[in-house]
């Protein structure tokens, strides 16, 4: 993606048609409100890759020794822990 333009919220309104336009041609836009930002207008492409699922596969086996030699005896801990 290219630089995030930045507008305020009167002014996104003002241009949204020029707005839209310039997200089909994969422009995204920040929109703020009293300086903070509170909605973007992005591409559609864009948007569903950042809602996919990353692949867990990586991770398996990450936690092994997490727990300690004895995971039951720790877990049995922190449960003795956690009923005070």
């Amino acid at each position: 993606m290219s630089k995030v333009a930045r507008k305020g919220a009167e002014e996104a309104r003002n241009q949204l048609p020029d707005l839209l336009e310039a997200a089909e041609k994969g422009h995204p836009t920040l929109i703020t409100r009293h300086g903070r930002p509170v909605a973007a207008l992005l591409p559609l492409d864009a948007y569903a890759a950042s809602g996919r699922q990353q692949p867990l596969v990586p991770v398996e086996g990450s936690g092994r020794g997490l727990w300690g030699k004895d995971c039951a005896r720790t877990i049995d801990g922190l449960r003795d822990e956690w009923g005070r």
